[in-house]
């Protein structure tokens, strides 16, 4: 028994490091995920995010490092990371207020092993028990022999590693990627455009009517017609499979896919079903250069092919899709303007139905 209880800090040591270092590894693959996520905090935008979320992996990989050995292990080692898991656990209390206890994906462990914040607090809390324990149960190295630079070691040789095995291009804010900028979802206006169109076709009520949005002085009469040509945020995209395509040209669907996304592909189903129909709009997929080996295997799944282009900037791509919007994506568009915008899984998520109507219905 006592030489059970002389091992115990060691135990807790080992286990402390695992979870940091699942933590950090988890969070790396993908890390444009965990950019993502950062991002749809607001806590960073797409230009800083590979450098904060490198920098938050590297602590972690320095502190799995840093709890085994001895040098300010009390002193600073053990206070520092209860303070990071203390900032963390309010964070997820703000989300928890806001999103609700079991909502979500914490990013805790990343894509690998998917948390709600509660499950992401609670283990949190068990693991600042574990540091308060070991705590009160190791001690510094003897004074005098404690390097400051053993610490700045571990930390730096950590960050360091993360830049050289995750490299990516600096983005030049200045520039804010004009060749294609990020869509702007339809907004609640033009929402209840399309509810009001959708809902007048439902009840088979053909005539034209002159009807007031709130906050918008156009009558839905008015946008039936042909749409004045716009340059899209798309419009930077014209080489799709070796063929040149002006997307602002008449009516397009651009899809913003992941190849190996399995939302995406029924997403895709649903377009092949019904694109059918009598004037279906060509169809053009952007796909984010993410296991783009999948793509063959993508069009297999769907049963049919779509001219796509792959690119190669995750941030821009992301940007294209919108402000916290996520995979699968469709845009509906008409001489450049977006009529109707589909992302996620949510409440955004794709509507088969719901296009269908709109495209027969010749809005805007």
């Amino acid at each position: 028994m006592a030489n059970l209880k002389k091992h115990v800090p060691l135990i807790v040591r080992i286990i402390i490091s695992a979870l940091f270092l699942l933590s950090a590894v988890a969070k790396s693959f993908p890390i444009w995920a965990f950019e993502k996520q950062l991002v749809d905090l607001g806590i960073v935008d797409w230009c800083t995010a590979p450098y904060l979320s490198r920098l938050i992996i590297a602590l972690e990989v320095a502190i799995a490092i840093g709890i085994l050995q001895n040098h300010f292990i009390k002193s600073f080692v053990i206070p520092i990371t209860i303070l990071l898991l203390t900032a963390f656990c309010i964070h997820l209390g703000i989300q928890m207020v806001e999103h609700g206890a079991m909502n979500g994906n914490c990013g805790c462990f990343g894509q690998l092993i998917p948390m709600t914040p509660l499950e992401a607090a609670i283990k949190n809390i068990i693991t600042i028990g574990l540091l308060i324990y070991l705590y009160r149960n190791v001690r510094d190295k003897e004074k005098g022999q404690n390097k400051v630079i053993v610490i700045f070691f571990i930390y730096f040789f950590s960050a360091f590693l993360m830049f050289f095995f995750f490299p990516f291009c600096p983005c030049a804010k200045e520039n804010k990627l004009s060749i294609a900028p990020p869509i702007t979802l339809v907004t609640d206006s033009a929402n209840a455009v399309v509810d009001t169109l959708v809902n007048s076709i439902e009840n088979a009520d053909t005539e034209k009517k002159e009807f007031k949005i709130k906050d918008s002085t156009k009558p839905v009469a008015a946008i039936l017609a042909d749409p004045k040509k716009v340059q899209s945020k798309f419009s930077g995209y014209t080489d799709f499979n070796g063929k040149k395509v002006n997307l602002d040209e008449g009516k397009k669907i651009v899809c913003l896919f992941v190849p190996g996304c399995d939302h995406c592909r029924e997403a895709a189903k649903e377009i092949v079903k019904i694109s059918k129909s009598q004037n279906f709009p060509p169809v053009y997929i952007l796909f984010m250069n993410e296991e783009v080996y999948k793509i063959p295997d993508f069009f297999t799944e769907v049963k049919r092919s779509f001219p796509y282009f792959v690119i190669d900037d995750i941030p821009t791509f992301f940007k294209l899709l919108g402000n916290n919007a996520s995979t699968p994506g469709v845009v509906y568009m008409w001489n450049g303007n977006i009529i109707k915008a589909y992302e996620g899984i949510d409440a955004h998520t794709f509507n088969p139905i719901e296009l269908s109507k709109i495209i027969a219905s010749n809005v805007k």
